[in-house]
């Protein structure tokens, strides 16, 4: 586990830092063509952080221009897949080398505890980085069974010009869950990352170029959805996007997609995630560990966020006198402060949304929490509510869980299923028989068994019905998603016979 220092020594590192600017096209710092900046805001101060370059379509159309030469000219795509490994790798020693500046970086302008940042988020993305380049030249294309007069080859190929649009409650993670693979798959990329949270991107194709990425391989366009995500979406020049965020904004992409040269689109999007527990569940303070950490990790602002706690009715009150004494142990404040669990909402829009379920909990039951203790932050709140309300159905995304008790395990599944989406799930119970059961009956990309998680490098996450659908990030799976399968047929007949060489 990475040592940590100490809240003054964090905010000393966060002073001295000296901030990227502008967007990364072309292997180096580029203004906005139109000259415009944005300012990026710490949403825990509320202090300006420093100006963005503002871009907008015609940097777009650069990016993937300079992407698209560089693919086509094989800088990258054509190096034998050692040799990407070899850049990837070096990539991610870099990382590990930068990796407390990066952190403190990333708390300043998300909002998220340096704990999180050091002890999780930097310490994943590296790990994913070098995952994804030790697969490069272990992935085996495949030859066909045919008849002894025919060879069929099936290849993969890099599938071009890769738009990745990222979200920003992970967002040196979920850019490594998204490069990785595309990377290590030949493609070039063009990165638009959220407009909250664009610094560490920055800094990291910083990086990269060290590393020895080729230029216009990589090349990060900052600004806003409408200015930069759009024009990405719609680019003729871009062969699959790659889109983590909200269901309403996914959407968007297949709109785009539709309406441009119909590329590919991976969209990783909501979720109203169920942890279910069972009245045979053993270690009920273990598990009120997972159910705080599920609900209340990155403060909730997370898609696999365990947000419906499905718990029956017989072990309900010993339940929530746990989970509630667990919840004590979260405390909120400065996201510098290593001792802080729960840090800032990302940006003044999304602490009101979340501000607004506060006051719908107010109207059920809040069993702990409830209250905003400082303008951003909201403390992890506890409401028992109606299956049917807003607390239960909607997305959040925020430290707000909702318990729904149930009286049996066929209403604790119907209940749990009873939503859009499909992401993420749990099920706590000592009979083995019923948690296989209940794995195959949820329907979600991911359930866990007494506990919490997303699994890890090595398994596929993705979700079902409105939580996304195109591929899959994390594990050898999510490769596929930027290659294209080839095949070559090859005629070995003998035509000696015929005359014809």
């Amino acid at each position: 586990m990475t040592d940590l220092l100490t809240h003054e020594e964090y905010a000393s590192i966060a002073a001295s830092l000296d901030l990227p600017q502008n967007a990364w096209i072309d292997g180096g710092y580029r203004p906005a063509i139109s000259g415009k900046t944005y300012q990026t805001v710490n949403p825990a101060t509320g202090a300006v952080l420093g100006p963005v370059a503002a871009c907008d379509a015609a940097d777009v159309d650069l990016a993937v221009t300079k992407a698209r030469e560089a693919f086509d000219d094989g800088r990258w795509s054509a190096l034998h897949p050692g040799e990407r490994k070899e850049v990837l790798l070096r990539l991610a020693k870099l990382i590990e080398r930068n990796a407390r500046e990066l952190a403190v970086m990333e708390s300043l302008e998300s909002g998220k505890t340096i704990y999180d940042c050091e002890t999780v988020d930097l310490p994943e993305t590296i790990h994913t980085l070098r995952w994804h380049a030790e697969l490069i030249d272990k992935i085996y294309d495949q030859v066909a069974p045919a008849s002894a007069d025919h060879i069929a080859m099936v290849v993969r190929e890099p599938v071009g010009v890769v738009g990745l649009v990222l979200p920003w409650n992970f967002p040196l993670l979920m850019l490594a869950w998204k490069i990785g693979p595309a990377l290590a798959a030949g493609c070039t990329v063009v990165v638009k990352p959220a407009e909250e949270t664009s610094l560490t991107a920055l800094r990291l194709a910083e990086l990269a170029a060290e590393a020895g990425l080729p230029r216009g391989v990589l090349n990060i366009v900052t600004g806003g959805g409408a200015e930069v995500g759009e024009p990405l979406g719609r680019h003729p020049g871009v062969d699959m996007v790659s889109f983590t965020g909200s269901t309403v904004t996914g959407r968007r992409f297949l709109h785009y997609s539709a309406d441009s040269n119909l590329k590919e689109v991976v969209l990783e999007l909501g979720g109203k995630n169920p942890c279910i527990v069972l009245d045979d569940a053993e270690d009920l303070d273990a598990v009120a560990a997972h159910v705080v950490n599920g609900a209340f990790w990155n403060m909730g602002e997370n898609c696999s966020a365990a947000s419906r706690l499905i718990v029956q009715t017989g072990i309900k009150d010993r339940l929530i006198e746990k989970v509630t004494a667990h919840v004590r142990e979260w405390p909120v404040g400065d996201p510098l402060n290593p001792e802080v669990r729960v840090g800032a909402l990302v940006s003044k829009a999304h602490f009101a949304k979340v501000a607004g379920y506060l006051d719908a909990a107010k109207k059920a039951k809040v069993l702990i929490g409830g209250t905003s203790p400082a303008d951003g932050f909201v403390e992890p709140t506890v409401v028992e509510a109606d299956r049917a309300s807003s607390l239960a159905t909607e997305e959040i995304f925020g430290p707000i869980l909702t318990v729904i008790p149930v009286g049996s395990f066929e209403e604790a599944i119907a209940v749990a299923n009873d939503t859009d989406y499909g992401l993420a799930a749990s099920i706590f119970t000592a009979n083995g028989k019923r948690a296989m059961r209940g794995a195959r009956m949820l329907r979600a990309g991911t359930v866990t068994v007494n506990s919490f998680g997303e699994g890890d490098i090595t398994t596929p996450f993705g979700g079902y019905k409105q939580s996304g659908f195109g591929g899959r990030d994390n594990s050898v799976h999510a490769h596929d998603q930027y290659t294209q399968l080839k095949t070559i047929w090859l005629d070995l007949a003998d035509t000696s016979d015929t005359g014809i060489d």
